[in-house]
């Protein structure tokens, strides 16, 4: 599947997970969830030390998500990111998009193995959604 294929696909689901959420306005793991929620999307913030991010109430880990997330957004270092795609399978999320800076050559790799749809090295979903500094 192609690269703007993959991202349509991403994109057209209900229920978003963001691995890397911060509480910090200015990092992308907050940018990132803050998208989401600016276009009317649902997303889990998850951070194994957060209760909540922006209003949202906070998962510690993949395995603590409800069923039905359609995609991860990923804003982590690249070794956390590698783990992260583990326990995304494992969790029954079929997509990731690795945010530049988070993806490596092993973790996309390991995601092809798995058999997920990887979006990685390619635009953030900042640019793919079009978020707005509020």
């Amino acid at each position: 599947m192609e690269l703007a294929q993959r991202i349509q696909d991403f994109l057209a689901g209900e229920l978003y997970a963001v691995a890397g959420a911060s509480r910090d306005r200015a990092k992308y793991g907050n940018k990132v969830l803050r998208c989401y929620l600016q276009h009317g999307r649902r997303a889990i913030p998850v951070h194994p030390r957060e209760t909540e991010v922006e209003g949202q109430a906070c998962v510690p880990d993949l395995a603590a998500l409800p069923p039905g997330v359609h995609g991860l957004s990923i804003i982590t270092p690249p070794p956390v990111t590698e783990r992260l795609v583990e326990q995304a399978a494992a969790a029954g999320i079929r997509r990731v998009w690795m945010q530049p800076g988070a993806e490596s050559e092993r973790a996309v790799a390991r995601a092809q193995e798995l058999g997920l749809s990887v979006i990685a090295g390619g635009p953030c979903l900042l640019v793919a959604l079009g978020y707005r500094e509020r």
